[in-house]
């Protein structure tokens, strides 16, 4: 009898050990993990270049650019009547957090600044969190960082070229309800019904061939090049391949839906000159993503164009546990007429 008393007990806290570990696994899942931006050694200084002046690379670089204006000279109005240089750039200007958690800031040293209440609270899914189906979708949220690094470091005297001001956040998907859910998301994206069909998607095959080896294809704009298609604009991702390419894949209709909402206007070509112009469908070839959570991205494959191959820049990038939430630098396109 005593024996069996001994061994209820011993079951009975066995048991009451495994349910008490139970949700601190599960809440282990939801941890936010991160570092702040060194922004001297996690940046990718040569994906400034090219540098140009009118179509004559003054900086030449193996990476692909935009078209830039044919003549060096330029004249402009606006913001301040000017006769001078026409130059080409490529900017750092935003930071982004890509990551299944809510209110998780990757880039800001991985703390979690949960308001308290539900909101934005999507079903945790990805191949570290459930299994089955599933593991191959992805809910992603965004955060939206100013970050005018040349502007900082004072790197480039005419300022009036440059993305101003200081770090702040600027959008949060979790408080936008058109994130969330695909039905509202056609508010602003209603074409997605025409490109939801096989020839459409099979295209964006050639968007991803030309993504990987020169720059997207802008005339295929539903297309996302080798991370899929851009429908909806919203982070649900049905086909994931891994945390790399769900999350630039995010990214991507991230920057798309806030150039179809007037927030992202273009900065490239000839049309850019003398001031930023209205751009609702976005040209992806204006925009190159740099990680720099879990680990910056470095060589060849540092600052790969919208729709390029994650393969490349994606050895590496996610690490179990502790590095599946991801941050990017986004380098935008800027021609500018200089002074």
């Amino acid at each position: 009898m005593n024996r069996l008393k001994r061994l209820a007990a011993v079951l009975s806290l066995a048991l009451a050990v495994i349910m008490v570990s139970l949700p601190q696994r599960a809440q282990a899942q939801d941890v936010c993990h991160g570092r702040f931006v060194n922004p001297i050694t996690d940046i990718c200084w040569g994906c400034l270049f090219p540098l140009t002046v009118g179509e004559i690379p003054i900086w030449p670089s193996s990476k692909p650019d935009t078209d830039n204006p044919i003549l060096p000279v330029c004249a402009c109005l606006s913001p301040l009547p000017r006769i001078g240089i026409a130059v080409g750039f490529w900017e750092p200007v935003r930071l982004a957090d890509v990551t299944m958690k809510p209110w998780c800031f990757v880039n800001l040293g991985g703390i979690s600044l949960d308001p308290g209440f539900a909101i934005g609270q999507k079903t945790l899914a990805g191949a570290s969190a459930v299994g089955g189906k599933q593991q191959m979708t992805g809910g992603w949220h965004v955060h939206w960082y100013m970050y005018p690094l040349i502007y900082w470091l004072e790197l480039v005297a005419d300022f009036l070229c440059l993305e101003p001001g200081s770090i702040d956040l600027l959008y949060l998907t979790e408080i936008d309800p058109l994130w969330q859910d695909s039905e509202l998301t056609l508010i602003i994206n209603p074409e997605a019904v025409v490109f939801s069909n096989p020839l459409a998607v099979a295209a964006c095959a050639a968007d991803c061939v030309a993504s990987t080896v020169s720059k997207p294809l802008d005339p295929l704009f539903w297309c996302a090049g080798c991370q899929g298609t851009m429908y909806p604009l919203n982070g649900n991702i049905a086909a994931q391949s891994g945390h790399v390419q769900g999350s630039r894949l995010a990214l991507d209709r991230f920057a798309f839906k806030l150039h179809r909402m007037g927030i992202a206007w273009g900065t490239s070509g000839t049309q850019g000159l003398c001031d930023k112009y209205i751009m609702p469908i976005m040209q992806k070839s204006q925009y190159r993503f740099q990680a720099t959570n879990p680990v910056p991205g470095s060589g060849p494959g540092a600052c790969m164009p919208i729709g390029g191959t994650s393969m490349v820049p994606g050895s590496g990038q996610m690490l179990p546990v502790i590095g599946e939430d991801m941050g990017y630098l986004v380098w935008r396109k800027r021609n500018c007429c200089v002074l």
